[in-house]
C-alpha cells in the first residue's frame, strides 16, 4: 500500500492521553534540595533557641524609673557574688565583677543582692538548695533600686521582690504577698 494514506499531518486522537514525561528523577531532586533547606533552617533555629536559653533569662525587668531614698550607698562586703550571679550579669551588661551587698537566708530561698563595678544592682535568688538552674530553682534580676534599709525589684511578670537583712516579701501581680523571715 501507499505509505501516504492521508494527505494531510495526523495529530493523535483525542480520546489518547498525551504523551508522558518522567517525573521520578525532577522529583527526586526537589525531595532532597527541599530535605537540605529544613534541615538546615532546623539547625539553625535549634542552635539560635539554645543559645537563647543559655543567654537569655526568662525574668526580664520592667521596674520604672523609681527616685532612690537618701540612704548612704550599699556596702559591698568585698566577697564576691556566686559564679552563676557574674555570669548573669555578664548577659545584661552588667560592669566587672559583683560583690556582695546583702545575702539573706530563709527557710526555702537564699536571696543575693550584689554590686557591679559602675554601682548597678542585681538581685539573684534559688529555693533549689545547691543546685542553680537559671529559671528553674533561680532567678535573676537587674535594676534594683535600694529602698530605707532594703532593695527592691519588679520581674517582667509584674512580681515585686522587696528585701532586706530581716525578710523577703514577694507580692505577686495578683497582689498575694508572700513573706519569708530570715532563718535564725
Amino acid at each position: 500500500m501507499a505509505t501516504r494514506c492521508h494527505p494531510g499531518p495526523v495529530d493523535r486522537s483525542d480520546d489518547l492521553p498525551p504523551p508522558r514525561r518522567p517525573l521520578f528523577f525532577p522529583v527526586v531532586i526537589a525531595t532532597v534540595f527541599l530535605s537540605i533547606i529544613g534541615i538546615s533552617a532546623g539547625l539553625v533555629l535549634g542552635s539560635r533557641h539554645q543559645d537563647s536559653a543559655r543567654a537569655t533569662p526568662t525574668f526580664t525587668t520592667t521596674a520604672p524609673a523609681l527616685p532612690e531614698t537618701s540612704s548612704p550607698a550599699p556596702t559591698a562586703t568585698g566577697k564576691p557574688c556566686r559564679p552563676e550571679t557574674q555570669a548573669a550579669s555578664q548577659l545584661v551588661g552588667g560592669a566587672g565583677t559583683l560583690t556582695q551587698v546583702l545575702l539573706l537566708r530563709t527557710k526555702t530561698s537564699v536571696v543575693y543582692i550584689c554590686r557591679d563595678e559602675a554601682g548597678s544592682l542585681y538581685y539573684h535568688a534559688n529555693n533549689g538548695g545547691d543546685r542553680w538552674v537559671e529559671n528553674e530553682t533561680a532567678l535573676f534580676l537587674p535594676n534594683v533600686v535600694r529602698r530605707g534599709d532594703g532593695y527592691e525589684v519588679t520581674a517582667a511578670d509584674g512580681a515585686t521582690f522587696s528585701v532586706t537583712r530581716k525578710r523577703l516579701l514577694i507580692v505577686h501581680a495578683d497582689g498575694r504577698e508572700e513573706e519569708q523571715p530570715a532563718a535564725g
